[in-house]
């Protein structure tokens, strides 16, 4: 890692961004004063929690129906866990909202947002990242705000050729290096914008970027294979079985709520035969009859590949365990997760 890398560049930073900022609806426009409004922080928050692995252009219908119907925290914080992960549905890595709610409640007993990283920091679920950005950005704070943009960016820009993830120390120093003390908000969101569109993963565009001729990586010709990433794993594979079980001539379906710890953790879903690593796709049925099998879906997480075989039974009896019938023609505003949405989709196109 080089230290010749001038603090000033923010300047030339914060002055591209001015130019470049992007319009996004949780976004102040480059410059502008701070809004003495409660509900301001709240909007940066929840942003940034939504935007964690997550595209821009997946999380603005989201943001924009959250703060339609929970325009506070409060209101927020006051909601059901199940409309709440309903609303959640689509949006992925579920734990986010579970984590979401827990942090909005302890802020509306707190009576609202602390102001510094360190208190952000000590509330529940919301890491060092979301505490750096939410005190920059929603309290102008200076605080050093390092995503996998700006990981990027500054891992090329002071040539930082540890492997990940052992160079984040070394990142997260460097960048501190060249965060200004004024308008700290708008430097972290200018990287982010800088590394989304400019210094990409793969072919970056750096005769446009404001920071090329200090870019120590650029300089020894081979910005693109900064950050040095480690291999990647193989991702296992499972296979299991989802259950449309109806009744009423198949105009309802029985649906349950998963246990809240572990994958797709309390959202509304099918049954299901608990996806066995090693199963064959035919698990334990929850009920006894006639089952037809539908075909299969298949799903990617970040962890593992899933194939879900969906059978269905149409029947009179009630299902062991706890659940409740859902009207077939309303299975769109249930809150399924994808996965299980996939599969209710196989299922009524089997049916139709």
């Amino acid at each position: 890692m080089t230290a010749s890398i001038s603090p000033e560049i923010s300047a030339d930073l914060l002055a591209w961004y001015g130019r470049n900022a992007r319009d996004l609806p949780w976004r102040l426009p480059p410059g502008a004063t701070l809004p003495d409004d409660p509900a301001w922080p709240y909007r940066v928050w929840l942003s940034e929690v939504m935007l964690q692995q997550t595209t821009v252009a997946a999380v603005k219908p989201y943001f924009a129906k959250f703060v339609g119907v929970w325009p506070t925290v409060e209101a927020l914080a006051a909601a059901s866990d199940d409309d709440v992960m309903a609303a959640w549905a689509g949006l992925g890595y579920y734990s986010r909202a579970r984590n979401l709610l827990k942090c909005a409640r302890a802020v509306a007993e707190r009576g609202g947002f602390p102001d510094t990283e360190a208190e952000l920091r000590a509330l529940p679920s919301l890491g060092d990242y979301t505490a750096a950005a939410v005190a920059a950005i929603a309290f102008g704070r200076r605080a050093v705000v390092v995503d996998a943009n700006v990981e990027r960016v500054v891992a090329r820009l002071f040539a930082i050729a540890e492997p990940l993830p052992g160079a984040r120390k070394a990142i997260r120093a460097a960048t501190a290096t060249i965060t200004p003390e004024d308008r700290a908000g708008d430097f972290a969101q200018a990287m982010m914008d800088l590394g989304s569109h400019v210094c990409t993963t793969r072919a970056p565009r750096c005769l446009l970027c404001p920071l090329a001729g200090e870019c120590e990586g650029r300089k020894q010709g081979e910005p693109e294979r900064l950050p040095v990433k480690p291999p990647k794993k193989q991702v296992p594979e499972r296979r299991g079985t989802a259950f449309w079980i109806t009744r009423a001539r198949g105009t309802q379906v029985w649906l349950v709520t998963r246990p809240a710890q572990g994958m797709l953790g309390g959202m509304r879903a099918l049954p299901d035969d608990g996806w066995s690593a090693q199963g064959d796709g035919s698990g334990k049925v929850p009920l006894a009859g006639e089952w037809r099998k539908l075909g299969a879906v298949r799903h990617g997480f970040t962890h593992v590949h899933l194939t879900l075989e969906v059978q269905a039974l149409e029947t009179l009896s009630q299902p062991r365990g706890a659940g409740q019938w859902w009207p077939v023609e309303n299975i769109g505003e249930a809150g399924l997760a994808t996965l299980f949405a996939k599969a209710a989709q196989l299922a009524i196109a089997a049916r139709d």
